[in-house]
Formats: structure tokens, sequence, C-alpha cells
């Protein structure tokens, strides 16, 4: 196909575990060539079962001894308000999957602040803020990311930017407390919409029939509002990694072979 870098595009494989490998492959791909020149690399990661294939498939990559990942930050797009080493922290998953593994500092790891340190949901929020500051470019006050991995929600949520909530259209701020969220857990601290579509690369990785309709939706051009993973954006790329079971609704001239 023929398209410009600021079009999404999409990405096609027949299983999880295959698209997991994929996806481990074009990450590693991606640090390597932006840590080479001894350059920071600052990911978002996401939870969720395929967020964590896609680390244990980075693990296991054999080009995972090649990166040198003291030049590598992990942030989170969101995060549950749950105690550090609660089984359904995405920090937790990312860890036993792959942040365990590799060399990466201590330092290098910015995990939003649960109860167990002593904050309020608000506190961890303007926390989360505040160390992304510490990162921040000329543009914006926080880093802007060389990949941001994004899943996509049956009703096409992002991070924790749920459809026609407040939180979707908030632009003032970097991240932002959740309460009463309509998927539990009900309390979440969420990166917003700014932060997210500053990234260099935003990777959304989906899987399974239930997500074909809103994936149909955000590549139609929805509202984001309303589909929040139609307004995801990166500066430089936007790629949808799917497998076939999520592709019922995709247009064929939107697949992208060679990527």
């Amino acid at each position: 196909m023929t398209t410009s870098s600021a079009e999404k595009r999409v990405v096609i494989e027949a299983t999880p575990a295959i698209l997991a490998t994929r996806v481990a492959d074009r990450f590693l791909t991606r640090v390597r060539a932006r840590t080479r020149n001894g350059r920071l690399a600052h990911i978002a990661l996401t939870g969720g079962s395929m967020g964590a294939a896609v680390l244990r498939a980075t693990a296991e990559h054999a080009q995972a001894a090649d990166i040198d990942w003291s030049l590598v930050h992990f942030w989170w797009g969101d995060e549950r308000f749950l105690a550090r080493d609660d089984a359904d922290r995405n920090s937790l998953q990312s860890r036993e999957a792959l942040l365990n593994h590799i060399p990466v500092p201590a330092e290098n790891v910015h995990e939003v602040a649960g109860p167990d340190a002593g904050v309020t949901l608000e506190e961890s929020a303007a926390s989360y803020a505040a160390e992304l500051a510490r990162f921040g470019t000329d543009e914006h006050p926080w880093p802007s990311f060389a990949v941001c991995f994004l899943g996509v929600g049956p009703d096409g949520h992002i991070a924790s930017l749920f459809p026609d909530r407040d939180e979707v259209t908030v632009t003032d701020v970097a991240a932002l407390p959740v309460r009463n969220s309509p998927k539990p857990p009900a309390e979440r601290v969420t990166l917003t919409r700014p932060v997210l579509n500053s990234s260099k690369r935003v990777w959304l990785v989906l899987t399974g029939a239930d997500k074909a309709s809103a994936l149909g939706l955000a590549l139609a051009g929805a509202s984001y509002t309303s589909v929040p993973a139609a307004g995801a954006k990166g500066r430089k790329r936007t790629v949808f990694f799917i497998d076939e079971a999520a592709a019922d609704e995709v247009s064929p001239d939107l697949i992208d072979q060679a990527y």
C-alpha cells in the first residue's frame, strides 16, 4: 500500500502469539535504533493480556541482550490505584513479564504511586505528572515517548480514557485521577490525550473478535470523545497491530503488508 507516515496503518497476524512476537521484534528494532548513539528512549507501557504477551516475547527475544537498557525509561499510560504488589497492577505485570529480566536501572522505571505509598488518588496523579515533567521537552512538560503502547477495549477506550467522560477532553495536565471507572477497579491514574499523542510512535495492540467493532470505528474516524482509540495518533507513526479475529471490519486498503 502507499501511505504517508502520518496515516494510520494496520498490521495483521494470524494469532495473538504470532502477533506478540512480531511486535516484540519491531519494538527491539526501534529501541536499538533510538539508543544506538547514546540517546534516551522513553517507553509507555500498557496492561492487559496482550501488553504482557508482548513484553514476555521481548524478554525471550535474542535481540534483548543487544540493548543498553540503562538508556531506556519505562512509564505506563495508565495504572490501577492499587498497592504496588497487587496482581492487577499494570506495573507488576510488566515487571514479571520483562522488567525483572533485563538490566534496567531501578530509577528508570517510573511507576504510579499506589495507596500503600501513603498518598491519595489525586496526589498520585499529581506526583506522576511531576515525575514526567523531570524529563520534559522544550515543547511539553513530559517526555516524548519513542514508543507508546496502548490496548483498546471493546468500548474503544485507551489507557483509562473511557468514552464520553470528562477525562477524554482534558488537555491542560499530564496525568489525571479517574474515579468511578466503568471498568474495575474504580480508581485509576491515566495519562491524558496530549501526552499520548506527543509520542513519536503510538502502537495499539489488540486481539479478538470483541475488538473488531471498536477498531472499525477508530479507523473510520469516529469522534474521539465517543471512541477514544480514534483520537490516538503518534507524531511519526500510528500502527494498529491486530490478529485476524479483530480484522473483520478493517478496510483492505488500510492493511500494511510491509511494515
